[in-house]
């Protein structure tokens, strides 16, 4: 993650790694969830701030799942099912539970269907928010095999030309098996940046930069410096990837709708005709590599290619060229080790969400 979005030194306080997922899991179960689901629900959670994607991590997510949990919005215990299927393919209705978890058992099934038939793919409909869809991806990664994952709801996309949010930030992530290096593991948002770096930023006090959101009238914001009236809206007004038709906007508002529809559409999910902002859908994929190739030479040449990236020469003012995934192994590996950076005033909400759940507070 860029440096513009990290925590100021200042306002760092380094969480152990065990405790912060120990306090999340008991939130979770205070919620109605069950032990075993609160302990996918966390690592989800724990996968993100350890490999730097705070975005998703605790601090920007936590708290709104407890109030879903509270307001009823999302059922601590669903009954997803398999409404309909095939060898390959699947889809599920997620009976309002919370993606973590519902996305996390399609995944599975995905690669269960993989290991007998070379591909498995999951449409999921009628869920909650999964987090962040590179997690899912990974989970194909031990099997040797490929994973996808896409997300899709809410209005906050702008289409290119026009002046009302209709799509989601509709991120989609890859993940591909090596032999030796980190894995390939590219997780984005279809927008020119993730809705909850709007979070991230006036949590520290930073400004919106150019192409990121457009005015009430849609017109994209060239000149940036915002307040952050963009993020508590209605519509966040959020410009596809690319920013202006100049600039490629028409691909990421592409792949947004290709989101909506492998998603939604293709589950016949409520609300995604219609593009109502309740919507959200999620899909997952696994593919079996040795139904192509041969698996050790193709993580072989999946090194090497990676290599060859990081071997790039690179542009004036830049210490190296990185591929995706890189870093955030990186990251996991410090982290891990030194512990969780969390914005103290996150920390503070813990400690208060703690008296109120009546949780031991051990983050300090």
């Amino acid at each position: 993650m860029l440096d513009y979005f990290k925590v100021p030194k200042e306002d760092v306080v380094i969480v152990d790694v065990n405790k912060l997922r120990q306090v999340t899991e008991h939130m979770f179960i205070k919620c109605g969830v069950k032990s075993e689901e609160a302990i996918i629900g966390t690592d989800v959670l724990m996968h993100a701030d350890l490999r730097g994607i705070e975005t998703h991590g605790v601090s920007n997510l936590l708290r709104g799942y407890i109030q879903g949990y509270n307001s009823g919005q999302i059922n601590p215990n669903p009954k997803w099912k398999i409404i309909r299927e095939s060898a390959t393919t699947a889809t599920i209705d997620g009976d309002s539970g919370l993606g973590l978890m519902t996305a996390y058992h399609a995944m599975n099934l995905a690669i269960e269907k993989a290991e007998k038939y070379g591909t498995g793919s999951i449409s999921i409909r009628n869920s909650a928010h999964c987090g962040a869809v590179g997690y899912f991806a990974m989970m194909a990664l031990k099997y040797d095999m490929v994973g996808t994952c896409m997300t899709a709801g809410g209005n906050t996309m702008v289409p290119t030309f026009g002046s009302e949010a209709k799509l989601g930030t509709n991120p989609i992530a890859i993940a591909v098996p090596t032999k030796n290096k980190p894995p390939f593991v590219f997780d984005a948002a279809t927008t020119t940046i993730a809705g909850n770096k709007m979070g991230l930023l006036e949590r520290i006090g930073a400004s919106m930069q150019p192409g990121w959101v457009a005015h009430d009238d849609g017109t994209p914001d060239m000149d940036g410096g915002g307040e952050f009236q963009y993020a508590h809206g209605p519509q966040k007004m959020q410009l596809p990837l690319g920013g202006t038709r100049e600039m490629g906007s028409h691909k990421g508002y592409g792949l947004g709708v290709s989101v909506d529809i492998l998603c939604g559409i293709l589950s016949n999910g409520a609300g995604f005709p219609t593009l109502q902002a309740s919507r959200r859908a999620h899909y997952v994929s696994a593919i079996k590599v040795d139904g192509f190739s041969e698996v050790n030479e193709f993580k072989s040449s999946m090194d090497q290619m990676l290599q060859g990236l990081e071997d790039t020469k690179p542009s004036p003012g830049n210490k190296r060229v990185l591929y995706a995934g890189l870093e955030e192994y990186e990251e996991e590996q410090k982290r891990e080790r030194d512990g969780i950076p969390l914005h103290k005033e996150v920390v503070e909400w813990y400690k208060g969400a703690c008296e109120e759940m009546n949780i031991k507070f051990i983050l300090n």
